[in-house]
């Protein structure tokens, strides 16, 4: 199939590089150009505006930080919607929430194309490993069409109801994520304070009942966290909380844990850096204990 690819990111990346490893013909734009060579390097088309991507396009993927940033892809002479053909199915694997994933699928819609909102699950590694799980909404002929370049990306696909349905599941796994990764910081730090190792603590976590991959894949960063790149950012996080909890709002329902999770993101990304990882929020942990409440790191953190 003839694809194209807009959002070169940490996950745009190894996502992009699946669907040309698949046999599709790929057409990619970012706005950092640089970040496209290792795709144009092992095949792929670069284009240099959105519009100039999709143009030929059977089937269009963005992954992109926010639905600002898609909106600004989407519209004027150089955004993709202008150049479209009629009948292109748009996966937007981006997270942006239910409400804006059903604005840009409206909008889709009068210019003759179909939009999944198709978020994605899983880690940089994951992506690398073709190993997501995507949770989409939208009409189901527009699946079954973008289904072969679904397949090479993810390990797994469910189709939840209409748009906004994937948009609105995405939340809900993120909000799980944030939390869990609160509790390990909260049950790290709590037993550094009772003399226990790191790394020890951290072995009985990940052989308990709270087990899981989320805990395996993050072991590394957790126990050396200078020594691991950033894979999920905190300022990203707060995004994505901020909207579950109006999710929450919208349907009348107190999300305590994403609340808690929020305030916890929020506080680690003043003091440790937004860009930093999730994990940092053990730090943050660390650095109140110690009362330490500046920006600036210390020569042991």
């Amino acid at each position: 199939m003839k694809v194209a690819f807009i959002g070169i990111g940490k996950m745009g990346l190894p996502m992009a590089g699946n669907v040309l490893r698949a046999g599709h013909e790929l057409t990619v734009f970012n706005r950092t150009a640089s970040r496209c060579d290792p795709l144009r390097d092992d095949g792929a088309t670069v284009a240099g505006s959105a519009a100039e991507a999709v143009r030929e396009a059977e089937v269009l993927v963005t992954m992109l930080a926010d639905g600002a940033v898609v909106d600004a892809q989407l519209e004027g002479d150089e955004g993709f919607l202008s150049a479209a053909p009629e009948g292109l199915v748009w996966l937007e694997m981006s997270t942006i929430g239910p409400t804006a994933a059903r604005a840009f699928a409206a909008r889709a819609a009068e210019a003759g194309i179909q939009m999944l909102d198709a978020p994605v699950s899983g880690s940089v590694p994951v992506a690398e490993a073709a190993g997501l799980v995507a949770m989409v909404g939208g009409p189901a002929e527009a699946l079954e069409r973008a289904r072969p370049v679904l397949e090479a990306m993810t390990k797994a696909h469910f189709h939840l109801g209409d748009s906004g349905a994937g948009a609105a599941m995405k939340l809900g796994v993120n909000v799980m994520i944030a939390s869990t990764n609160l509790a390990i910081a909260e049950a790290l730090t709590l037993a550094e304070a009772a003399g226990i190792e790191r790394a020890d603590a951290y072995e009985v976590i990940a052989a308990g009942a709270v087990a899981s991959p989320f805990v395996e894949y993050k072991k590394a960063a957790f126990l050396d966290p200078d020594g691991t790149p950033p894979a999920f950012a905190l300022d990203l996080m707060r995004k994505d909380l901020k909207l579950a909890l109006e999710q929450g709002e919208a349907a009348g329902l107190p999300l305590f844990g994403a609340a808690a999770a929020s305030e916890a993101v929020t506080v680690a990304a003043g003091l440790e850096g937004g860009d930093e990882d999730l994990v940092r929020v053990a730090d943050a942990l660390r650095r109140i204990a110690r009362g330490v409440r500046g920006d600036a790191k210390t020569e042991n953190d």
